[in-house]
């Protein structure tokens, strides 16, 4: 009796503790709490049926299946080298560097193996082609516009598998050696060019400075001689007018004047105190003393 009744106890305590356990899988398949940097990707019957963002989310348990949890972080490529030929057949080799992130999962679970690898080979091709267009010379000083346009393509060629390229660098240009000297010499040669071309700029220009010296100083002496002339001219007009006005008198006292004068300069030179005049220069002195003195 009590065995039965132990044994009767035992089964509805069982009972009641597979209902529990069910309860508490059933809850636990039906609840999914997606953290934030993550969405997941849910089949029902081995098909698409739902995404699912953060939080909390509530699916049909044992029908629907969590199948994939992609993090939706943005992701950086390894580093890549690729040849490339530009226009001016220069073989170059561009170092890449591409980030991406996962914006629609649902595209990019179902369309695409391998991401990274797509991404890499896709990247590589746009290089090649957007190098292949432009010469040396542009792809090394208008590497900003060509960064532009590879990521612009790589979008476009990305969009289909709900990826979204956030950017992309080019991280160097590197060339082979024989490359590296012809670009050398053609820089070596260019400075050699402009030095020339400074120096002669240089020697043009301290000739025509010596021109406008030359010229300068010509017309300071005409200036100079011109006011010499308009001077004597003056002086001439001055004794002419003296000479019409006073007679031959004033002409004598001014030729008297520069004997004395000639005299004197004579007497202070230095080693010429003694003079020896002809009588008629004597006569001509006397004559002007007394000019002077009348």
């Amino acid at each position: 009796m009590n065995e039965d009744l132990i044994f009767s106890l035992l089964s509805e305590n069982i009972v009641i503790l597979l209902a529990a356990v069910f309860l508490i899988v059933v809850v636990l398949k039906g609840v999914r709490i997606v953290p934030q940097s993550e969405k997941h990707v849910v089949e029902r019957f081995g098909r698409l049926h739902s995404v699912l963002g953060p939080g909390i989310n509530f699916v049909v348990p044992f029908l629907d299946v969590v199948r994939h949890q992609i993090s939706i972080l943005e992701r950086q490529l390894p580093n890549a080298t690729q040849d490339a030929i530009t226009k001016d057949n220069v073989l170059v080799q561009i170092d890449t560097s591409v980030f991406y992130r996962i914006l629609e999962p649902e595209k990019t679970v179902y369309r695409i193996r391998d991401v990274d690898g797509a991404i890499s080979t896709t990247v590589a091709g746009i290089v090649r082609a957007n190098i292949g267009k432009m010469d040396l010379d542009e792809v090394q000083s208008n590497r900003a516009s060509l960064i532009d346009s590879i990521q612009a393509s790589v979008e476009t060629a990305v969009d289909d598998w709900g990826i979204e390229v956030t950017r992309a660098e080019i991280l160097d240009v590197n060339l082979d050696q024989a490359t590296r000297d012809a670009m050398l010499q053609q820089l070596n040669a260019e400075r050699a060019r402009r030095a020339q071309v400074t120096e002669a700029e240089g020697t043009k220009r301290a000739v025509e400075l010596q021109a406008d010296a030359e010229l300068y100083a010509a017309e300071q002496i005409a200036k100079a001689r011109r006011i010499s002339a308009d001077a004597e001219a003056y002086a001439t007009e001055v004794v002419a007018k003296a000479i019409k006005e006073n007679g031959i008198e004033a002409a004598q006292y001014q030729v008297a004047l520069k004997q004395v004068e000639a005299l004197n300069a004579l007497g202070n030179g230095d080693g010429k105190q003694t003079i020896v005049l002809p009588a008629a220069a004597l006569e001509a002195f006397g004559d002007a003393f007394k000019l002077l003195k009348g």
